[in-house]
């Protein structure tokens, strides 16, 4: 009992100290933004507050150990249609594979309709057209080392484009469950997504011609110097109790902690009745 009640006090210090904490905002300062858009409809209708609820497909994003309580074949298929007519398409699937764990894959897609190239000299249009978008493509395993504890991994590539130019990298998330006999079933959840690789565009636009020496000058070739952006680091530490089950009701309350490395800290909340 000293350790699950040290369990609980550390979760509860460090959603005081991301409660608390000095309201510092570093936005703009991370790659793949698209990263941080949430998916499943559960974790969405709990306003997020997931990281310790997480037991079905969708727990990929949100905390990865949760798919080790699949115990057969899941599969998920998420569309959204984000801001300013961006889509973003995310699938996954997860099956159990015996006494090894929990094996799955998950792709996600953002995408947008081509639009056009405008300049300072052309400002209705050049003729020519470009579009965006982003792209992960990951492997989850899951497993469950005690009856009552489980921690799991995803490894994932990402990729941005914009036009002629492409920035790719790799990442990693990790995830842990415990679960506690206490309040019917009280559960402490924690994971770290996005931990991987800086990014940076490559690609022919950035390669230009200066003329030296003016109009008889030589023409040079240079290539322009671009900046390495890291990925948005997300550290969530949660908490969720079911403080009714009965046979035919169950009432859920969970709580978030998030601590990003590009924007303030955070407290997610939600509430399940079912």
């Amino acid at each position: 009992m000293k350790f699950i009640y040290k369990y609980i006090i550390i979760a509860v210090v460090l959603m005081s100290n991301l409660l608390f904490s000095q309201n510092l905002s570093k936005s703009g300062t991370t790659a793949a933004q698209f990263l941080k858009i949430g998916v499943g409809t559960k974790a969405i209708g709990m306003g997020g507050a997931f990281t310790a609820s997480a037991s079905d497909v969708s727990a990929m994003y949100w905390n990865p150990a949760g798919i080790a309580s699949i115990y057969s074949r899941e599969a998920q298929f998420n569309h959204i249609d984000w801001i300013t007519d961006v889509n973003y398409d995310f699938a996954s699937f997860a099956m159990r594979t015996g006494d090894i764990g929990t094996i799955g894959a998950f792709v996600s897609v953002l995408s947008m309709d081509e639009m056009l190239v405008r300049t300072n000299e052309l400002p209705e249009g050049t003729g020519e057209f470009f579009n965006s978008g982003a792209l992960q493509i990951g492997l989850s395993f899951a497993r469950e080392l005690t009856d009552n504890f489980s921690i799991g991994f995803n490894t994932k590539y990402i990729r941005e484009h914009i036009w002629n130019m492409a920035a790719s990298g790799f990442a990693i998330d990790i995830g842990t469950l415990y679960k506690l006999n206490i309040f019917n079933e009280f559960r402490l959840g924690a994971s770290i997504s996005n931990f991987g690789s800086k990014m940076k565009m490559e690609g022919r636009d950035v390669l230009k011609v200066v003329q030296t020496g003016g109009a008889q000058g030589n023409l040079i070739n240079h290539e322009v110097e671009l900046e390495e952006y890291d990925l948005p680091l997300i550290f969530r530490v949660g908490i969720a109790a079911d403080v009714i089950k009965q046979d035919m009701h169950r009432l859920t309350l969970a709580l978030d902690a998030i601590h990003p490395n590009d924007n303030t800290e955070s407290i997610n909340s939600g509430m399940e009745y079912s």
